[in-house]
């Protein structure tokens, strides 16, 4: 049960939900409640609101093998964040009930809402649960006062909590998580995409044969916190000394009209690509020089993995699980969070420092999918060996405090 997956208005949405989830399926069955945000005249707000954007998904779709369901979950924009796990649960309980006889466990992706409306429902129907947390669904929703009570409620009640990365873990532990139900279940890395390759072919494969700049790549969310105005200002202090460095952004944002406009003045220096097919990715990386994500938080994020497993050196911040992603300077270097001119700097070094790909391919090597899945299969299969957590109200009442 998650809001975090692709759909039929969004195909390109957490491709590393879909891909684990998808491993997951080969494993054992797993059906998909990929809930869709709805509130009244949803439709006639789709300048503005996602929710009015996903008013015409399907209920029902087949995705990588996987049968995808679809429910309307009631959504208050703006105002209603802290009643959104009560709304969700309310509004997943037939669902979930009408499917308890066939679940032996109820994986939950995401903290808030997801998270805390899947323990609910699974107290509700003594359904053991399990609640994977990614990243920003910790490092910013549980900041939230009203929104770390449900969280500090729920998370200890879960079978078992499964973290991206050991930051996340120790978030969840400080929230009152016994430590031996906390796992790490790192992402995985589709090998058969994301591998070395020619940087001059790539190039050629793009539109760019004979192009012998040297290539910043972003890709992500052109927005805020993900470090593209940070970066944006590094590469303004970068450009002005090295006349042969490019910056490519590779997806949509809401930060990305105002940074054309601020950036046209550099010309072809600054390329926006938009969003792209998920094959054409590792392209983008292997034309690199170095792949960079000055993001404000994260948990492990897969295109840092993505593009080590191309051969890449990276240039990150230092946040959430990205130290244990760049651990060693050979796969590049880590910034602190917000500071432009150190950005600047650090792009400047890798850019401009000779490396062998191959070399970084095999030191920053992940598992793929499938290995990422049964580690995950194997948290479920504890979680519904021991069934749903019983806790004194107290306990649950000291918690949330």
């Amino acid at each position: 049960m998650t809001k975090i997956f692709p759909n039929a208005a969004e195909p390109l949405s957490a491709p590393f939900n879909r891909q684990q989830i998808a491993a997951l399926g080969r494993r054992c069955q797993v059906e998909v409640l990929a809930t869709i945000p709805w509130f009244p005249g949803a439709g006639l707000a789709s300048r503005w609101s996602g929710a009015g954007r996903l008013v015409g998904v399907p209920a029902h779709e087949t995705i990588d093998g996987l049968e995808v369901f679809h429910p309307r979950v009631p959504y208050l924009p703006r105002v209603g964040h802290a009643l959104s796990a009560g709304l969700y649960a309310a509004a997943m309980l037939r669902q979930v009930r009408r499917r308890r006889k066939q679940f032996d466990v109820l994986l939950g992706t995401w903290a808030y809402p997801d998270g805390v409306a899947a323990v609910t429902l699974g107290r509700a129907l003594g359904l053991p649960t399990v609640v994977k947390l990614h990243g920003s669904d910790m490092d910013v929703l549980a900041t939230r006062p009203a929104l770390r009570r449900q969280l500090a409620w729920a998370l200890p009640q879960a079978a078992r909590v499964v973290a991206v990365s050991r930051a996340l873990a120790q978030s969840a532990e400080a929230l009152g998580v016994p430590a031996d139900r906390i796992e790490v279940v790192t992402n995985g890395v589709d090998s058969a995409l994301f591998q070395p390759r020619d940087r001059g072919a790539a190039r050629a494969e793009l539109g760019h044969a004979g192009d012998g700049r040297r290539f910043i790549v972003f890709v992500g969310r052109v927005q805020a916190d993900k470090g593209a105005l940070d970066l944006a200002a590094a590469f303004e202090k970068l450009a002005a000394t090295r006349p042969d460095a490019v910056l490519v952004f590779v997806g949509e944002g809401a930060a990305r009209a105002g940074l054309e406009e601020r950036l046209r003045r550099l010309g072809d220096r600054v390329l926006f690509k938009g969003a792209r097919p998920f094959a054409e990715v590792p392209v983008w990386m292997a034309a690199s020089d170095l792949v960079t994500l000055p993001s404000h938080h994260e948990g492990t994020p897969n295109v840092l993995l993505e593009a080590l497993a191309c051969g890449r050196r990276v240039v990150a911040t230092s946040v959430g699980g990205i130290p244990d992603v760049v651990s060693r300077p050979e796969l590049g270097e880590l910034v602190p969070v917000g500071q432009p001119d150190a950005l600047a700097a650090a792009l400047e070094r890798v850019l401009y420092s000779d490396y062998d790909p191959l070399a970084v391919a095999a030191l920053g090597a992940r598992g793929g999918w499938d290995e990422s899945a049964a580690r995950l299969a194997d948290v479920l299969a504890k979680a519904a060996a021991s069934g749903p957590v019983s806790m004194s109200p107290a306990t649950v009442v000291e918690h949330a405090s």
